[in-house]
């Protein structure tokens, strides 16, 4: 952590003037959207992570000019959510659920055998910078346990054989959709999304509940269950 924070707080280069311009009219687009422009900290750290990949010490200032805080109050930011890479990511993050269920079902031998396949450990990129790995916490999706998630796209009911095919199809440039939505994009693209921008891949709304969290859903309506209604506190 000492290592990434010198990295962040170490005088950046700027970024070159038609990048700037390019930032500034997205920024513009997306502090325009909330009452109060602290507010936009999120997607715009999202925004300078499409940029270059993750968000580099240039970005935390470009933020932060952005915003009128100081380099220290973003970098806060930055360094809680884990959704914010502080270091160079591969073209897709491979992210191995290994919480309690996905563990259970083989989340860590699919961590396992990338690790072994992939020549890499939790957190490292490949030679060819197409693939980072690492394991992450529940992404609540645990009836299609294992999950494994690819730039935040679901991949269900994984196992070490097919985790070792599709990290080969992205390293070898191939077309791979998960198991719901849209075709993978680039890590970068998905930065970009995740900052508010048109996501205009095709079947990027496709996808449904799995079959067990549907098997209570029946169960419930069959006994008549429902939720109760707030009372006049707003409680229930």
């Amino acid at each position: 952590m000492t290592e990434i924070l010198l990295k962040l707080t170490t005088r950046p280069e700027p970024y070159p003037p038609y990048v700037r311009e390019r930032l500034e009219e997205d920024a513009d687009e997306i502090v325009a959207r909330y009452p109060h422009p602290r507010s936009a900290l999120l997607p715009l750290l999202h925004l300078v992570q499409a940029e270059e990949g993750y968000v580099t010490g240039t970005g935390i200032e470009f933020c932060a000019d952005t915003l009128g805080l100081t380099g220290a109050e973003v970098t806060a930011v930055a360094t809680f959510y884990s959704m914010y890479r502080r270091t160079p990511t591969g073209d897709y993050h491979v992210g191995v659920c290994t919480n309690t269920l996905c563990a259970v079902m083989g989340g860590d031998a699919i961590l396992a055998a990338l690790e072994e396949h992939l020549g890499i450990r939790h957190g490292e990129t490949t030679e060819d910078g197409a693939v980072t790995l690492e394991h992450v916490e529940c992404n609540a999706a645990c009836d299609f346990a294992p999950v494994v998630m690819i730039n935040w796209e679901f991949f269900d009911n994984q196992t070490p054989e097919s985790m070792r095919a599709i990290v080969d199809a992205l390293r070898a440039g191939q077309r791979v959709t998960p198991s719901r939505g849209a075709p993978l994009c680039t890590f970068k693209q998905t930065a970009r999304i995740l900052a508010g921008f048109p996501d205009e891949r095709p079947g990027v709304l496709d996808g449904a509940a799995g079959e067990a969290s549907l098997a209570g859903l029946r169960v419930a309506r069959e006994l008549n269950m429902t939720a109760p209604q707030p009372n006049s506190e707003g409680t229930r």
